[in-house]
């Protein structure tokens, strides 16, 4: 199969379905979605943790495991594979139908060359490090050396080959992640001598127009010489390196394949953070220098999720006459009580192609129990067709969001904003809220999730609209009422038809759970789900003058 028509059949709607990657059992319109975890570094180091940690995922309601594989334990000895902890993996996901995604923890694993072999490590002249400005040398294998990328590529065409055997048609083993979190620290980039002669180089002509740069010479001519242009510099030759893992991959055993990247965040400059991985704004480059790369994936571990998650889900360069999309997935994202409203709006919002907090097998039942309940209610709604989606996620200082779908403008805030919640003002930092929201037809909608208020209006009501604070029976505060001094209404009204807290089975058929009418939708005013709650509303509208 070639790149393009892959590619094209991977970022579509029906994402791995139609290529042929995962079966999925009950594929939605959506195809199979990646409702996921990470599992912690060390978690598969030996049979008796694998045997003991999948089935804690399947319970957890997981369907899918992401899942190191670690150099040094494939080989210990150079040239002498063992895969024991590989295919027993593949034996217990399969036994308790988990799809995996295997991350490659190949020469680099956040930066650092710390899970390569010490066979690997203790020969550090035939296969350098990189080295500082300074000449320190680090504890990252130089991308630069032909022989840590022979050593890299013989070990994971190995594992590639071996996956082929033990999962011929891709049943199990879903992707690849390769490397993790390539990056340079202390130094922008390496000052290795190969290092510094392929600095001196000219910058190669297929980087160039991908740039759309007419500016011809060696890196430090047309780029400059600051931290920034050191970055592209090793973006490039990361990007290349990858290339040959993923060319080999694709001729042994071809499945979607992608890289992860640490985020450039806290205000950090190239050096402080593992730079010139595959970040958002050097996605030109690393596209352009690895091709057979089927997308870049977001480690989001900081504040501004949305901000971060928008970066991987918007066009990034042309390819073959049209605008490639990157498909959102997030392989890592801090465990927390908010992991769940955040997969909801991943998904809602940009049709994400999966969603996995990271270390959940070490992670409280405080924590885990939120991804549970998102996941519960994510594979409800992805049974249903939907019209559109969009994705709400709100905390104390991101609190609301208007949306207008063709005249029916939503305005959806955080639970707490209701003034009755006697949560919202305690002085405790409020736990984020967030929902998917669908369309199914005109005055038509679902709302699934948790700590989310929402109400309908026509545009001209919402144009009209005047605030008045209302106590939790519904009746207006006291000298609020409507003044003959104000301005005659005119135009239509939406209504509430209908709140219905539901369940979704695989044959697209709502079950009524319970009717929310009266003090649950404030008198027919909103619709809305606690802070606590977890569940999904089938919201049906009506007009009246």
């Amino acid at each position: 199969m070639k790149k393009s028509r892959f590619v094209s059949a991977l970022l579509g709607i029906v994402a791995l379905v139609a290529s042929g990657s995962v079966r999925a059992d009950n594929a939605s319109e959506r195809g199979f979605v990646i409702l996921g975890g990470e599992l912690s570094n060390s978690a598969v180091t030996s049979v008796n943790d694998i045997d003991e940690v999948l089935p804690r995922m399947k319970a957890l309601g997981l369907n899918t495991v992401l899942v190191p594989v670690y150099w040094e334990f494939m080989e210990p000895v150079e040239g002498q594979m063992d895969f024991t902890l590989v295919s027993r993996t593949i034996q217990r996901a399969r036994e308790l139908q988990l799809k995996v995604v295997f991350l490659w923890f190949g020469a680099w694993k956040n930066s650092m060359s710390c899970y390569a072999p010490a066979w690997f490590k203790r020969d550090a002249k035939r296969f350098p490090r990189a080295m500082t400005k300074e000449g320190k040398p680090l504890e990252i294998a130089s991308c630069f050396s032909d022989k840590v990328l022979q050593a890299d590529l013989k070990a994971f065409s190995a594992l590639m080959r071996h996956i082929a055997e033990k999962d011929p048609q891709r049943d199990v083993v879903i992707m690849m992640q390769i490397e993790n979190e390539i990056g340079m620290l202390e130094s922008a980039r390496d000052h290795s001598p190969l290092a510094e002669k392929a600095y001196r180089q000219a910058v190669p002509q297929a980087l160039l127009k991908a740039l759309n740069i007419q500016k011809q010479g060696s890196w430090a001519e047309v780029f400059g010489t600051d931290d920034r242009a050191d970055e592209q510099f090793m973006a490039w030759h990361y990007a290349c390196y990858v290339e040959h893992l993923a060319k080999a991959a694709r001729q042994i055993h071809n499945m979607p394949l992608y890289v992860n990247a640490a985020m450039n965040s806290r205000g950090r400059e190239p050096g402080e953070y593992p730079s010139a991985g595959p970040l958002a704004h050097l996605a030109d480059i690393w596209q352009t220098g690895a091709p057979s790369i089927d997308f870049l994936a977001p480690d989001i571990y900081d504040t501004g999720f949305k901000s971060w998650a928008s970066q991987y889900a918007m066009p990034l360069r042309p390819q073959e006459g049209g605008k490639v999309k990157n498909r959102l997935f997030i392989p890592e994202s801090r465990c927390c009580e908010n992991s769940g409203v955040r997969a909801l709006y991943a998904f809602g919002e940009h049709q994400a192609l999966g969603f996995s907090p990271f270390a959940i097998d070490q992670a409280s039942p405080r924590e885990t129990e939120t991804v549970t309940q998102a996941y519960n209610l994510l594979s409800q709604v992805f049974n249903v067709k939907q019209q559109n989606t969009w994705g709400l996620l709100f905390d104390q200082d991101d609190k609301e969001r208007v949306i207008d779908d063709e005249g029916v403008v939503m305005t959806c805030r955080h639970y707490f904003t209701l003034p009755w919640d006697a949560r919202a003002t305690d002085g405790s930092t409020w736990p984020e809220g967030g929902a998917m929201l669908v369309r199914l037809g005109k005055y038509d909608y679902l709302l699934a999730g948790s700590g989310v208020v929402v109400d309908f209006k026509t545009r001209t009501e919402k144009n009209q609209e005047q605030q008045k604070a209302l106590g939790e029976d519904g009746f207006a505060e006291a000298g609020t009422a409507s003044h003959s001094s104000a301005s005659r209404f005119t135009g239509s009204r939406l209504g509430l038809l209908s709140v219905d807290e539901v369940t979704i089975d695989h044959q697209d058929e709502m079950h009524f759970l319970r009717r929310h009418n009266g003090d649950q939708s404030h008198q027919g005013r909103h619709a809305r789900i606690s802070v606590g709650d977890w569940k999904i509303l089938h919201i049906q509208l009506y007009e009246y003058k």
